[in-house]
This record gives structure tokens, C-alpha cells and sequence, in this order.
């Protein structure tokens, strides 16, 4: 016990004074993460509009379809980024197994279902008349769907809240195919997997402090958005 509270006691120093390998895993975690959700959201955002303001068949059964991906293992879905751009994979001439770009994109792959689905249910919610307002007073489609997404926006951006948190504690994307390359494609997930593994608790014990700590962010962020 006493072994434990001597590596919480020094996780905290190296917190306050700003330890170099510390901020370097944060904030590599903080780029990775905030980029594939912006990524994302890009994609989704209209993407989203788009299936929820036109009537086709297999409607119900695609928004079921991505819900189902809102629970799949990471672990799946870096075994599949993984056999895409490995050397015997279809686009191995990419050469970016093992980068943070590829980070971006299994964690872009991991997201787009929960903004997708997220943001269609948040879109359902809204009044048909505003979409029908909107283009009877000469409003194009693109111009509806962002009056549409306008009255959405609370819940737009608590969707991608959730969708930055389930990135950054993301570990099974990032170790598969990042490697948790030092200095590299280390974030704070796979960097306190190893620590742990190697004994080393100080260090793991102030990443885990970060990663709880923006988890906590994300929370309240999340919070007071619903409630608004």
C-alpha cells in the first residue's frame, strides 16, 4: 500500500511539473483524437442530414445497421485497418501502418457510427415544418439542412463530444496499428499499458490522471450541453 501511494505521490509531481514525456503523450493523444473527430464530423454532419431528411428503402434497416456499430470492439476494428494497409493488404503501398495518420483514420472508422446515429436521432427530434418552412421560402436543400442542423446543434455537439471521448479512450486502434512507437504513435492509452507492464506506476499513474481528467471534461462539456 505504502509502494502505491509513493507512485501517486510522484505521478502527481511529475504532473505539476510539467514532465516533458508527460505533455509530449497528452497532447500527441489530444492531436490524434480531436483530429479523427473533426474528421468525422465533417463526414457526418451532412452525410447524416442527408439520410434523415430523404425517404428510401432500407431506411430503418441502415439507421439499425449503425447503431449496432456504437458497441463494436476496438480491438475488431484494428484487426480490420490492420489487414487494409499491411503489406499483404490492398493498400500497403500507402506505407502508413505504424503512423498517426493511420491512428486517425481507425479511430475516424470507430466514431462515424456514434456521430452518425447520434445525430440522425438528434435530427428526428426537430419539426418537420422547419425543413418545409425553409424551402417554401426558397431555401435550398443545403440551406434547409443547415437550419435543420441549427435548431439540432445542442445535441449535433453532444454527439461529437462523446464522439472525441470514445477516441481518446480508444487503446486497441492505437496499439494494432500505431505500435506505440516512443515519440511517435505513443498515446496515453497504450503509453499506460506498457508502464503498467513494465512497473514503471509513476508514469502510468499521471497519464491515468490526465485520461480521467479529460474523460471528466468531456462529462461536464456533455452535461451542460444536454441541459441547455
Amino acid at each position: 500500500m505504502t509502494e502505491i501511494w509513493q507512485a501517486f505521490s510522484k505521478a502527481i509531481e511529475l504532473i505539476v511539473s510539467l514532465d516533458p514525456d508527460v505533455l509530449e503523450i497528452a497532447g500527441r493523444s489530444l492531436r490524434i483524437s480531436a483530429t479523427s473527430t473533426l474528421l468525422a464530423s465533417l463526414i457526418c454532419l451532412p452525410l447524416s442530414s442527408l439520410i434523415h431528411s430523404h425517404r428510401f428503402p432500407g431506411k430503418r434497416l441502415l439507421v439499425n445497421l449503425i447503431q449496432t456499430f456504437f458497441s463494436v470492439p476496438t480491438v475488431a476494428i484494428g484487426l480490420f485497418i490492420f489487414m487494409l494497409f499491411s503489406r499483404a493488404g490492398p493498400l500497403s503501398g500507402t506505407n502508413l501502418l505504424f503512423t498517426p495518420t493511420i491512428m486517425i483514420i481507425g479511430q475516424m472508422v470507430l466514431v462515424i457510427p456514434i456521430l452518425l446515429g447520434l445525430t440522425i436521432s438528434a435530427l428526428s427530434g426537430i419539426d418537420t415544418a422547419f425543413r418545409e418552412t425553409a424551402l417554401s421560402l426558397g431555401a435550398s436543400n443545403f440551406q434547409a439542412m443547415m437550419v435543420i442542423l441549427t435548431e439540432a446543434r445542442y445535441a449535433v455537439v453532444a454527439a461529437v463530444t462523446m464522439g472525441f471521448g470514445r477516441a481518446i479512450s480508444e487503446v486497441g486502434i492505437a496499439l494494432m496499428v500505431g505500435g506505440n512507437i516512443k515519440g511517435f504513435t505513443r498515446v496515453l492509452t497504450t503509453a499506460i499499458s506498457l508502464e503498467t507492464s513494465k512497473g514503471e506506476l509513476e508514469l502510468s499513474i499521471a497519464l491515468g490522471i490526465i485520461l480521467l481528467s479529460l474523460a471528466l471534461v468531456v462529462n461536464v462539456v456533455l452535461n451542460r450541453v444536454q441541459q441547455r
